[in-house]
Order: structure tokens, then sequence, then C-alpha cells
């Protein structure tokens, strides 16, 4: 009997043939899966990546909760057109802190993975207030009430607790000094500045929002967008990497 004989007989009954795909896929996933069992770890261990500061914790999730990923990834590509346009590829540490993620490929406005620095404060502000004013062609909307509204930090310690019982490294004493530490980054001249990053790495104490006297959800939603890309050397990274 041929091969193709053979294979009729799969084609003519429908239990053989399940079993058939059910045994193919059983296998291709064993394949894909086992050797993981086997690695410490699946995601790259690199300089300079530490947990988000209170102020960009809250900030991050004013973007999740505005619905920011739906028009903005947080993924650029080792594509030669990405990266010309966004900067460095993406690195997986990079969002290894991050529940959930905020990967994609949807961009009805740019990807932000390299936004920090990039432009000033004023202009985050100026943007998220009124879009248009300064990118005529934008069709975002604007979200001005974030300057109007207080930012509540109450509930950032039990974020950070939740954050720790599912691997982020957040210390007791960050834990501890949570709410402070907010008021301290989103004020500038601030003395306890040197505390804040004793415990948080390249964390900067500054008025985000241009409005010193009370700390609001701009605040910590630029403090957010600022932090984006700006943890890792990415120079000193290519260099170890050239040395592999």
């Amino acid at each position: 009997m041929s091969i193709m004989a053979k294979h009729a007989i799969l084609e003519k009954n429908s239990i053989l043939l399940l079993i058939g795909i059910l045994l193919v896929i059983s296998v291709g996933g064993l394949v894909e899966i086992a050797p993981l069992f086997y690695l410490k770890s699946t995601i790259e261990k690199v300089e300079g990546m530490r947990p988000y500061t209170p102020l960009e914790l809250a900030g991050r999730d004013i973007y999740v909760r505005e619905g920011c990923y739906t028009c903005h990834s947080q993924q650029v590509r080792p594509l030669r057109d990405e990266v010309e346009r966004y900067g460095h590829y993406s690195l997986a540490a990079e969002s290894m802190y991050d529940h959930p993620f905020q990967w994609g490929s949807k961009r009805t406005g740019p990807d932000l993975s390299r936004v920090g620095g990039k432009y000033s404060d004023e202009w985050h502000v100026a943007h998220l207030k009124n879009p248009r004013a300064v990118v005529p062609q934008s069709i975002m909307p604007g979200y001005a009430f974030l300057a109007n509204t207080e930012l509540e930090p109450k509930g950032i310690a039990g974020r950070m607790q939740a954050l720790q019982t599912i691997g982020v490294p957040y210390t007791d004493d960050q834990i501890k000094n949570a709410a402070k530490d907010l008021k301290i980054q989103a004020t500038t001249d601030d003395p306890g500045a040197a505390d804040l990053q004793g415990r948080y790495a390249k964390s900067t104490a500054r008025d985000y929002d241009g409005n010193p006297s009370r700390v609001t959800e701009m605040d910590a939603l630029v403090a957010y967008l600022q932090m984006l890309g700006t943890l890792v050397d990415l120079k000193l990274y290519n260099d170890k990497a050239n040395l592999r």
C-alpha cells in the first residue's frame, strides 16, 4: 500500500484524523515548551533595569486605564525601518516588570518605547492637554482633565505589595516609603530626592506638570513617559553583545 493510500485512511476516518492531529500538536508543543524547563530564565538580564517608582507606577496605571495601548505600542522590532524611526529595538528585559506588558503592533500613534527624554515635560503636558496644539494632524483625544485630577497616593503601596508577590523585586523599605516617594518625585528641589534616588536608580525628582501646588495624574503620566526606554544603557549593552 502506498503512502498516499495510507493517508486516505485518516481522511476517511474522522476519529483517527482527530487522534493524529492531537499527536502532532502534542509533539510540536513539547518541542517548543520542554527547553524552557531547563533555562533559569527566558529573559536576558541587562544592567540598569529596576522596578517602577511609585509615581511612574501610578502613571503606568493611568496609561493603561485610559487605553493608551490601543493606539501606541511599546515594542520596536529589529527591523530597519522601525529602528531608524523609533530607535534601538526593544529588549525583553525592559518589560520584565510589566504586568501586563504593553507590546503590540497597533500604531495609530507612534511607538513609545524610546519616548523618554525625547521631548520636554512642557511638551508632554501641552500634547496631552491638546494634542493638535503641537501635532496639528493628530487624532488623539485630549486628556486635560489629568492636570486637574489630584493623584491619590493611598493605594500605591498596596499595588506595589501585590506586584511584589508575583516577583517584582520591591523591597519592604520601598513599599513602606511609597506614598512619600511619590510626592518627592513630583516636587522640584525636595530634600528627600537623594533618598528617592537611593531606592530607585536613575529617578528624577521635579515638578512634571508645571503645577507645584499639588501632585496630579498629569505628573504621574509624564513621569512614566519620560522614563520609557531610559533605564538601560544601550551603548553598553551593544558593546557587551559584540564581545560575546
